[in-house]
Parts: C-alpha cells; sequence; structure tokens
C-alpha cells in the first residue's frame, strides 16, 4: 500500500511539473480561436479584432475557424473535448448562455466544462420600427399591445436566438401578449420589416444601422441597462416602463475545462491589454460593442447567472425544448 501511495503521488507530482513546464513555455504555435456562426459575422469579426491583436504579446498566430450551426453549440462541443493545453479556444457570445436554456441535450455543460477566460465586449439589441410608423416610442407600442393580445408582432432571427428571448422577456416584464414571427437570420426579420410584414423586430444594432442612417428605421429603444453611445438619443426599454429590463448580448474567450490556471492568467492578461489598443476599441464599437474585460471569476458568475436568467424566461414562455 506505502508503495502505491508513494508511486501515485510521484505520478501526481509528474503530471504538476509538466503542466507547469507546458504553461512556462506557452505558447509555443499557433492558437485556434473556434467561433460557431458565419464567416463575416459578428462573433467571426470579433474574435479576429482580439485574436489579431493578441498574438502581437503571445508571439505567435491566432487562427480564428467558423465551425458554424445548432446557435453555435457545434463550436462549442468541439472546443469542451479539445485537449486543454491552451491552443484550442472559444469564441463565445451570448447565445452560450441561451443555448444552456434552450437545448435538452447538449454535449457539455455550459459552464462546468469550460475555464473563463474573459469577456471581451457587451452589445445592446435595438428594437425598430419602420420610420413612418405610427409608434413613436416603444410606450406607444406597448400600450397597443396590452390592448390587443397576441395582434402586435415581432420579428427575430429565430426560435431561441437570444433577440427570441429578449422579446419573451419583454412581454412578460410588460405584462403584455405578443406574437413572435421567425426569420432565418436577421436578414430575414429586416427584411420582413422594410416589406411592411411585420410592425417591429428586435435586432443586434449592427443588423440595422445602415437603414437608420438611410431614415427607413426607427429605433424605438435599447435592451441594455443604459442608453446605447452611438444612439443617445433612444431611450433604453427600462426608461419606458419596463423597469429592471436588461438584455445584453456578450462576447468573451472560454477554454476547456482543465486548462493550466498559469495559461489562463496568461490569455487573460492579453485579452486586457488589447483592449486598451484604440483600434481594438474602434472596431468593437463599430460593430454596436462597448470593450470589457473581466476576471476569469467575474465571467463564469455572468455565464452561469445568464444561463439561469434565460432557463426562467424559457420556462415562463413555454418555449419548446430543442
Amino acid at each position: 500500500m506505502l508503495r502505491r501511495n508513494l508511486l501515485i503521488a510521484l505520478g501526481c507530482g509528474c503530471l504538476a511539473l509538466t503542466s507547469q513546464v507546458s504553461a512556462q513555455t506557452y505558447p509555443e504555435r499557433p492558437i485556434k480561436i473556434l467561433q460557431g456562426f458565419a464567416p463575416g459575422g459578428n462573433a467571426d469579426a470579433i474574435a479576429r479584432a482580439i485574436g489579431q491583436e493578441m498574438s502581437k504579446g503571445l508571439g505567435q498566430s491566432m487562427v480564428v475557424e467558423a465551425q458554424t450551426g445548432a446557435g453555435g453549440t457545434i463550436a462549442a462541443t468541439t472546443v469542451s473535448k479539445a485537449k486543454p493545453d491552451g491552443y484550442t479556444l472559444l469564441l463565445a457570445t451570448g447565445g452560450h448562455a441561451v443555448a444552456g436554456a434552450l437545448y435538452n441535450n447538449l454535449a457539455y455543460r455550459t459552464v462546468q466544462d469550460f475555464e473563463m477566460i474573459s469577456t471581451i465586449t457587451y452589445f445592446p439589441f435595438l428594437i425598430v420600427v419602420p420610420s413612418n410608423s405610427k409608434f413613436t416610442n416603444l410606450s406607444a407600442l406597448l400600450a397597443a399591445a396590452k390592448a390587443n393580445p397576441e395582434q402586435i408582432s415581432y420579428g427575430t432571427a429565430g426560435v431561441g436566438s437570444t433577440h427570441h428571448l429578449a422579446g419573451e422577456l419583454l412581454a412578460s416584464m410588460s405584462g403584455t401578449r405578443m406574437l413572435h414571427v421567425p426569420y432565418k437570420g436577421d436578414s430575414g426579420s429586416l427584411t420582413a420589416l422594410l416589406a411592411g410584414d411585420i410592425p417591429m423586430i428586435i435586432a443586434p444594432p449592427t443588423a440595422v444601422m445602415a437603414n437608420i442612417k438611410a431614415g427607413k428605421l426607427r429605433p424605438v429603444a435599447a435592451t441594455g441597462p443604459q442608453r446605447w453611445p452611438l444612439l443617445p438619443d433612444v431611450p433604453t426599454v427600462a426608461e419606458q416602463g419596463v423597469a429592471g429590463y436588461d438584455v445584453q448580448s456578450w462576447a468573451g474567450l472560454m477554454a476547456p475545462a482543465g486548462t493550466p490556471r498559469p495559461i489562463v492568467d496568461r490569455l487573460n492578461a492579453e485579452v486586457q491589454k488589447a483592449l486598451l489598443v484604440p483600434a481594438v476599441k474602434t472596431r468593437l464599437e463599430e460593430m454596436g460593442g462597448e470593450a470589457k474585460g473581466s476576471t476569469p471569476e467575474e465571467m463564469k458568475v455572468m455565464v452561469a447567472s445568464q444561463t439561469q436568467k434565460w432557463i426562467q424566461v424559457v420556462a415562463d414562455a413555454k418555449i419548446p425544448k430543442q
């Protein structure tokens, strides 16, 4: 028994030493960032903006790869199963927490199967109507929805999207019953809005800003806790009678569970440095976001809290689990 215990102790010591040496020499080759959405989209652009800057401090390139499908869960599954050595990372978005609430049989646990590195950016959604709409503010729109249950519809990028759950939360908190109309992506809901098929949509700023600037659309509310800096005259949902309403999407970096803490700390430090670079901050702002990093612990608390929030929304709205 003594010999067996000694061998176990020696084995653990060797593993710890190997991990320590690996962390000290990290990184020795390019690092891959997986993201689960279309190339050229918001997640892809965020991963490239932060990765390009981080590579300067790390001394290795950061290669962004799209593994699209199932609301980002395919990419998350790949990263959760990857070797925890810091060479395979996930660019997770707010959809990561939504997936944890919406999918019955994920191949990973939303929080426990990842080491959080840092948040990168937060951005609100915009509630938008056509420029000729009779609704000039969200309060008027909600009053009409309350007077006419399920007669006021809103479009989103699809069932189970963060946009959809933002609408369900709005209906719940405002005491209204609105009709959700799902489309295939933001472009589908935007096309329907411009065609007059629906009275409003919930969408990220990047999807609608061009048409807002062109005078075709009117934003009536921002979903975050404060007014969005690029549209400072547009009040928040909370300012228009729905106290406490706060829906933001986010993006951040994660690694597989078990990644050595020195590697996590190194990556975290490079994220913080990158977010201070004016060009990176400007690029994130152009995509509608606010550059905002975190500690690994802060990100873990945030993701867990978001997942629980959406679990409750899914249950209250009776949205079928996928």
